[in-house]
């Protein structure tokens, strides 16, 4: 039997009939950019997310220099992170001249943790960034208790995390700003790329929503004031239409073209429908993965009081490489997620990064066993069957 890693084909058959009509309309209607389309996914996301704004925006590298911005990080400030993610978020943090600082992970979930966190602030500490890393949500209770006794932001990265839960509440609305990625292979994928920000602040939507269009206009007069205590007036009495803004080519930021287009927010709005379906699906193969794997290998452990949404299931394997092997001639697919912790990438420097090279010894340990089996919500019962009695097998002659 043949397991793809994904099945992207499968579940555009199933939102095939809501998505083209749309997309079509767009094409003929010709309106690309920002619009109804995009207006209605927002608003549907804030009521899914019980946000009180979202934001739309490129992608989710994007969502995490908007989220940094937002938050007045700056040139030499330092942000917090954990070394156990996908390049992008600390690369966001570099985007910004901020300096990432790398703290270790725990064994249990691989998320930051949060014991760690308190010994590496110093006064030039501005953000704590904790990543849902495959959508399961950080200690955010404790995360948060920091931030506020030092006086720091919280920037979620949950690009992996979309539906998953915290004590009740939704990633994403656990911290001052969250930040999510709709990559193809996400839980909530588009037909490309696309992000978005979320805030329950109204402040900081206002200085999103400045930085994603290049800080012009009004928003942008707003954001810098709420940044800088600058206050800015356009003196112009010409009235804004549907077609003609004539506060458009005044910029009061540096901003960036970080929009979500329409095309993408027509297929999320389709998907988001679906989403509930599509992460119990996820939660159900997780459970038959945990009851049915050999206690050989290490499963993640996470506690009551989360729901992760399982954009991947992770285990971790003292042979990895073998067992990465025998899942490919067996024809299941598999990754590996991730080979190399951050602050041993070659990217980062001492010009870059608090601490390049440090010793982190769970990171580094997960990132040489962690192995991701499929999980996607149209497996059917025999692909996981098939899974689970492929990597049984590979144990039983060890």
């Amino acid at each position: 039997m043949k397991v793809p890693f994904l099945d992207l084909r499968t579940q555009y058959q199933g939102i095939k009939a809501d998505v083209e009509p749309e997309v079509l309309k767009i094409l003929e209607n010709c309106c690309y950019i920002g619009g109804s389309y995009v207006n209605d996914f927002e608003r549907s996301m804030e009521s899914y997310l019980n946000a009180a704004h979202v934001a739309g925006c490129s992608n989710g590298t994007d969502a995490l220099v908007l989220g940094l911005r937002a938050c007045n990080v700056k040139p030499g400030d330092e942000v917090i992170t954990t070394p156990f993610t996908f390049f992008a978020t600390a690369e966001a943090i570099c985007s910004v001249g901020a300096i990432p600082v790398f703290v270790d992970v725990r064994q249990e979930d691989y998320n930051i943790d949060p014991d760690k966190i308190e010994a590496a602030i110093t006064e030039k500490t501005k953000a704590i960034l904790p990543v849902h890393i495959f959508g399961a949500p950080c200690d955010m209770d404790t995360i948060n208790a920091i931030a506020k006794k030092h006086g720091l932001k919280v920037i979620e990265d949950d690009a992996q995390a979309i539906g998953s839960e915290y004590k009740g509440r939704k990633a994403g609305t656990l911290g001052d700003v969250g930040c999510f990625s709709f990559y193809p292979t996400k839980n909530l994928g588009g037909a490309g790329d696309g992000g978005m920000v979320t805030t329950n602040s109204d402040d900081m939507y206002t200085i999103l929503k400045a930085f994603k269009e290049h800080g012009a206009a009004k928003v942008g007069a707003e954001a810098l004031e709420l940044l800088e205590g600058i206050k800015e007036t356009i003196d112009n009495n010409e009235e804004a239409t549907e077609l003609y803004n004539p506060y458009k080519y005044y910029n009061y930021l540096i901003g960036y073209n970080s929009r979500l287009d329409a095309i993408q927010a027509a297929v999320l709005s389709a998907k988001l429908k679906h989403l509930d379906e599509y992460n119990a699906n996820r939660a159900r193969i997780a459970a038959k993965y945990t009851a049915g794997l050999t206690p050989r290998i290490r499963r993640p452990e996470y506690s009551s009081d989360i729901k992760p949404c399982w954009h991947q299931f992770v285990v971790r394997s003292e042979y990895k490489e073998e067992l990465c092997a025998f899942l490919t001639a067996n024809e299941v697919g598999n990754g590996s997620f991730y080979p190399v912790p951050l602050h041993q990438q070659k990217a980062f420097n001492k010009d870059n990064c608090k601490n390049p090279g440090a010793s982190l010894p769970v990171a580094e340990e997960i990132s040489s066993q962690s192995v991701c089996l499929p999980i996607f919500p149209e497996m059917t019962d025999e692909q996981i069957d098939y899974v689970i009695e492929t990597v049984n097998r590979f144990y039983e002659g060890k």
